[in-house]
């Protein structure tokens, strides 16, 4: 059971976060030169291996300290309002809270993408002291298997201790689609995590191009069915998952490479994840002249993506600011296409 001093500065940390993020939409409906949340990558080494999974490795060292700040004050200079550590698993990294606390020293909002393995109440403890705003943990199933690790059996202790400990905001994303087994046990993570106080999403994976996997019709009635346990959130913003769920293709502007960045661990600027390569610049050379070009890039991928922080992020500007270049066609979807030729 909670103390009442640990309940007093949790909902304290949650005003002061809520009046920050007011701060980012005010400033994202107002601005269009800079991005809105950027996805940095402080290791791409990863403790698990779960099989429909592109975005790791199991040697890679972690991005040295100073070489992160250096990043982390770079974007703070083009006036990104967000920064979301993410990997791999970014918990590898052994200076992860440090980079957190200049995060928030730069007057940035911080996040965190983990598998949760690592987390301790000591860890948690540390993580609140660092300013941690928002984390996210994907639960892919209820029980571990060939495809996934990261069960509710397993993670379940660690979920408990964030309920006891953690002063950031916590977001469950169950899966659904990229041979999940069961698709029921989506909906057994999300009741579990509304029972323990967090938010709760339902993420659809996409391919190895990050491209829309079509789902069946048992999918489509656990995924209705997590919506309507979806709490007031701005990860909650998922309105093309509709299209998505049913197998359409959505209609948007994708605002990657301006109003959302993927920096890897070499620090090069993608357009996300799962299309890497495009611009492909160097973080240090990215000027608000680039951020300007792929603000009006028009992506051929967009319309079959599933990648949700793109998507969330697109929202600020779907009403305004046609897009007039027709970008290149992404060198992984290429890849994809010559070997169905072939």
């Amino acid at each position: 059971m909670a103390d009442s001093g640990f309940l007093r500065r949790r909902r304290f940390a949650r005003i002061k976060r809520r009046m920050r993020e007011i701060k980012v939409l005010l400033k994202g409906a107002m601005h269009t030169d800079h991005p809105v949340l950027v996805h940095l990558i402080p290791t791409r080494r990863c403790n698990l291996s779960c099989t429909y999974c592109n975005e790791f490795d199991d040697f890679s060292k972690p991005v040295p300290p100073e070489t992160m700040r250096q990043r982390i004050d770079y974007l703070a200079g083009l006036g990104t309002s967000v920064i979301t550590m993410s990997g791999g698993e970014p918990m590898l990294h052994p200076e992860l809270d440090n980079l957190i606390s200049h995060i928030r020293s730069r007057k940035m909002v911080a996040g965190v993408i983990t598998n949760g393995y690592l987390l301790t109440a000591d860890r948690i403890q540390k993580l609140n002291r660092a300013g941690l705003d928002h984390m996210q943990i994907s639960i892919d199933n209820v029980m571990p298997d060939e495809v996934s690790k990261k069960s509710l059996k397993v993670l379940d202790k660690k979920l408990q201790l964030l309920a006891e400990h953690a002063e950031f905001h916590v977001n469950i994303n169950s899966v659904l689609g990229g041979g999940i087994h069961n698709p029921d046990d989506a909906l057994v993570v999300g009741k579990r995590a509304i029972e323990l106080g967090f938010t709760s999403t339902v993420g659809i994976i996409h391919d190895g191009d990050g491209q829309l996997r079509p789902i069946g019709e048992k999918e489509r009635e656990v995924f209705l069915a997590l919506k309507q346990l979806e709490k007031s959130h701005y990860s909650q913003v998922n309105y093309f998952q509709d299209d998505i769920a049913w197998g359409r293709a959505h209609n948007w502007k994708c605002r990657a490479g301006a109003r959302y960045l993927y920096i890897c661990e070499d620090g090069l600027v993608h357009y996300c994840s799962q299309q890497r390569g495009y611009p492909g610049k160097a973080l240090a050379e990215y000027t608000v002249d680039d951020i300007r070009r792929e603000y009006i890039t028009e992506k051929s991928c967009a319309p079959l993506c599933t990648v949700s922080c793109v998507h969330q992020i697109s929202y600020f500007d779907f009403w305004r600011a046609p897009q007039t270049i027709k970008g290149p066609e992404p060198q992984v979807q290429q890849a994809s296409r010559l070997v169905q030729l072939q």
